[in-house]
C-alpha cells in the first residue's frame, strides 16, 4: 500500500516541478539565453521536485512488494 502512496506523491511532485519548469519557459523568447534560463531554473524551488518525484515514483515501482 505504501508504494501506492509514494507513486502518488511523487506523481504530484513531478506535475508541479514539470508545470513549473514548462512556465518558466516563457522567459527564453523574452530575451534570457539558455544559460541564464538554466540558472534560474537552478535556483527556484519547485522546479527540484521534479526529479524528486520522477525518484519517489522509481521507488514506489520498482520495490517489490512481496519481499517481505
Amino acid at each position: 500500500m505504501w508504494q501506492l502512496t509514494f507513486f502518488f506523491i511523487g506523481f504530484g511532485f513531478s506535475c508541479v516541478g514539470g508545470v513549473s519548469i514548462i512556465g518558466y519557459s516563457t522567459f527564453v523568447p523574452a530575451g534570457m539565453s539558455y544559460i541564464d534560463f538554466f540558472h534560474f531554473i537552478y535556483k527556484r524551488p519547485e522546479c527540484y521536485m521534479l526529479p524528486i518525484g520522477m525518484i519517489l515514483m522509481l521507488i514506489a515501482m520498482y520495490k517489490n512488494p512481496f519481499n517481505s
